[in-house]
C-alpha cells in the first residue's frame, strides 16, 4: 500500500515533468479550463420555440377550432398534426398536452386554450419531464413491441395529470403492424388518455388511422408573416439587421419556422464576423449562395443572344466550378419561371438586387409568353435528358444548344399558318435572327417606324391584325417619341390591351416600349380621321350643284357610299 507522500502515478498529470515525481516537489496543480460564461448556448430554433398558442404563428384556424372545442368539452380522443417541417406540429402537441392538463395558479383551474405556463403539469411539460405526457419518435421506435408497450400502458390511469398524454412524432414511420395494432385502442381508448401524432408524410398514414384521428393542416408560414416574427427575434437578440435581409432569411426558409431561425442564427454569426454585427442583405446573399443566381443570369442572357460558343463556355466553366448539370438546368428553368411571374405583374422578387431586378423587368417586358413558355418547355425536357444521361455534361451541351437553334422553328401558330398556305421552305434565311428572335441590343433606328401609322402598318405586317384594328379604332394619340406611346382611348379596350401591345411592340421592333394613358390635347383615332374626311366628302359631295339639281328633282333621293350601293345592287339582283 503506497504511503502518503508517493505520488499516484495513475491521476498524474501528463503534462507534469518526470523529475518532479518523487521528490516532494511543490509542483502546483494544473491549471483547469475556464468555464464558460453563463448556461450553454440555445440555438434560437429551440430558444424561441412557443409556449403559448398566442406564440405560435400563422395556425390561428387550428387555434380557434381547438379553443372551441376546450370551450364546448368536445375535446377528440386522438389528433393528427401534418405540414411540412418547421411550422410547428411538435409544439403544437406539447401545447395541447399543457393546455389538457394545466391547473392554473390555484390549482383549481380545467382545460384551457391559455396554460398558464407555471403550474406544475406546465412547467413538467415544457421541461419534458411530466411522467404522464410521453413522447416517442416513431422514426426509432418502429415495431409492434413499441406499440405494445403503449397498448398495456394505457389501461392505467394518469398518476398526477388529468389526461395521460403520448406524442407520437413522425408516425408515418410506424410499420403496417404496429399501425394495426395500435387501431383498436385508437378507436377505443380509456377517457384518460389522449393520442396526439405529428408528422410530415400524411399520405403514408393509413386511412384506417386517419379516420380515428382529427386532422389539423399546419400552413406553411408567409414570407411576409415570418419576416416581421424574425424582426421581433432579432430585437429581442439586441442585433440590428436590414429588413431586406430579413426577407431574403425568410424567403429562403420556405415557410419553416425552424429553418428560418437556423439560417438567422448562422446570419447573425456570419455578420459578427465583419465586426459591426449588424445583418445585411448582402451578407445574407452572400452566405446563402444567390450570388451564384449571377452565373445563372450570364448563362441565360447567353442563350437569349444566341451565342453558342460564348454559352459552352460558361456552362463548362460553372461544371469546372462544381455546379451539376441538373443544378445549373434547375437554374435556368428557376430563371424562366422568374421572368414569366414578373411579365404577369407578381411583387418584385426581394432575393434579386437592384441591377438584377432591372434586368429580369427588361427581359420580362421583351420576351413574349409564347417564347417563355417554349424555353420552359425546352429546359425541362432537356433537364430530363441530363438526369437520364451517362456523360450529364455532354447532354446539358447539347440540350443548351437545342434551346438556342429552336429559335428558327416556327411556333404553332405560325406552323398553322404556313400549312394553310403550304408556304414552306427547306431552310430559314442566313439573316434569320437567332436567340428566340429576342436582340439583345437592337438597333433602335433602323427597327422603329417613323410614325404612328407606319407603326401600325408594321404591326399588321406582323401578323398583329387585331391588335392593330383596335390602336385603330380606339388610339387617340398625345406623344409618339418612339419608344414613348401616350395616348387617350375613344372606346373600350380588354383588360389585356396593354400588356399584350407592349409584347407585340417589343417583338416588332426589339425594344421595351413605355406606355402612358395622358389627359390632355390629343389626335382624333385614326378610324376618327378617316370617318372626318369621308363626312366632308359627302358634304362636298352634297353642296355641288350638280347633286343639288339632282335632289331638288327627285326629293325622295338618297346619297349612298360605295359600299352601300353595291349592297343594295346585290340585293335586288
Amino acid at each position: 500500500m503506497p504511503d502518503s507522500t508517493t505520488p499516484d502515478l495513475a491521476a498524474r498529470d501528463p503534462d507534469m515533468p518526470d523529475d518532479a515525481l518523487g521528490l516532494g516537489l511543490d509542483v502546483p496543480a494544473p491549471e483547469k479550463p475556464a468555464a464558460m460564461g453563463g448556461a450553454a448556448y440555445r440555438v434560437l430554433a429551440r430558444k424561441y420555440r412557443p409556449q403559448t398558442f398566442a406564440e405560435l404563428i400563422g395556425q390561428d384556424a387550428m387555434v380557434q377550432t381547438l379553443g372551441n372545442a376546450i370551450k364546448r368539452d368536445r375535446l377528440a380522443h386522438a389528433f393528427l398534426m401534418t405540414g411540412v417541417r418547421g411550422v410547428g406540429k411538435t409544439s403544437t402537441a406539447r401545447l395541447i398536452a399543457k393546455a389538457l392538463n394545466c391547473i392554473g395558479l390555484d390549482g383549481q383551474g380545467g382545460p384551457t386554450i391559455d396554460p398558464c405556463g407555471q403550474c406544475e403539469p406546465c412547467v413538467a411539460i415544457a421541461e419534458g419531464r411530466h411522467i404522464d405526457v410521453i413522447e416517442m419518435d416513431a422514426a426509432s421506435h418502429t415495431g409492434v413491441d413499441d406499440v405494445r408497450e403503449i397498448i398495456e400502458a394505457v389501461r392505467y390511469s394518469a398518476v398526477s395529470a388529468r389526461y395521460k398524454i403520448y406524442i407520437i412524432d413522425e408516425v408515418h414511420m410506424l410499420s403496417k403492424n404496429a399501425f394495426n395494432a395500435l387501431l383498436k385502442t385508437l378507436e377505443e381508448p380509456p377517457g384518460h388518455v389522449k393520442f396526439l401524432f405529428a408528422t410530415t408524410e400524411v399520405n403514408k398514414v393509413p386511412i384506417t388511422v386517419l379516420s380515428r384521428c382529427q386532422r389539423f393542416d399546419l400552413k406553411r408560414i408567409p414570407t411576409e408573416l415570418l419576416a416581421s416574427h424574425f424582426a421581433d427575434i432579432a430585437q429581442k437578440e439586441s442585433v440590428e439587421a436590414e429588413v431586406d435581409a430579413l426577407t431574403l432569411v425568410a424567403q429562403a426558409a420556405e415557410g419553416s419556422v425552424r429553418d428560418g431561425l437556423s439560417i438567422l442564427d448562422q446570419a447573425i454569426a456570419h455578420a459578427d464576423m465583419d465586426g459591426d454585427g449588424k445583418v445585411t442583405a448582402a451578407q445574407v446573399r452572400d452566405m446563402l449562395g444567390l450570388s451564384d443566381r449571377g452565373a445563372i443570369r450570364r448563362l441565360f442572357a447567353l442563350i437569349l443572344a444566341g451565342d453558342a460558343q460564348a454559352m459552352l463556355a460558361e456552362a463548362k466553366n460553372q461544371y469546372n466550378l462544381g455546379v451539376e448539370p441538373l443544378a445549373m438546368f434547375a437554374g435556368l428553368l428557376s430563371e424562366v419561371h422568374r421572368l414569366t411571374l414578373a411579365k404577369v405583374g407578381t411583387p418584385h422578387d426581394g432575393a434579386l438586387d437592384a441591377e438584377a431586378s432591372a434586368l429580369a423587368e427588361d427581359q420580362a417586358d421583351r420576351l413574349s409568353f409564347p417564347i417563355l413558355h417554349r424555353l420552359w418547355q425546352l429546359l425541362l425536357k432537356g433537364q430530363e435528358e441530363v438526369a437520364r444521361a451517362a456523360v450529364p455534361l455532354d447532354a446539358a451541351d447539347m440540350a443548351l444548344l437545342r434551346v438556342i437553334h429552336a429559335a428558327t422553328l416556327p411556333d404553332p401558330g405560325e406552323l398553322a399558318k404556313m400549312v394553310a398556305h403550304g408556304s414552306f421552305t427547306s431552310a430559314p434565311p442566313a439573316s434569320a435572327p437567332t436567340a428566340l428572335d429576342i436582340p439583345t441590343t437592337p438597333n433602335v433606328t433602323s427597327l422603329i417606324p417613323a410614325d404612328f401609322p407606319a407603326l401600325l402598318d408594321r404591326l399588321a405586317r406582323d401578323g398583329f391584325v387585331s391588335l392593330e384594328m383596335t390602336l385603330r379604332d380606339v388610339i387617340r394619340l398625345v406623344e409618339y417619341a418612339p419608344p414613348l406611346l401616350a395616348y387617350q382611348l375613344a372606346g373600350p379596350v380588354p383588360p389585356s390591351f396593354v400588356p399584350e401591345l407592349r409584347d407585340a411592340l417589343a417583338k416588332v421592333t426589339g425594344t421595351r416600349w413605355d406606355l402612358e394613358e395622358r389627359s390632355g390635347e390629343a389626335q382624333p383615332s385614326l378610324l376618327e380621321q378617316e370617318q372626318a374626311v369621308a363626312e366632308a366628302g359627302r358634304r362636298a359631295i352634297l353642296e355641288s350643284p350638280l347633286v343639288k339639281a339632282a335632289f331638288a328633282a327627285f326629293p325622295e333621293a338618297e346619297l349612298l357610299d360605295s359600299d352601300e350601293s353595291e349592297s343594295q345592287w346585290s340585293k335586288r339582283a
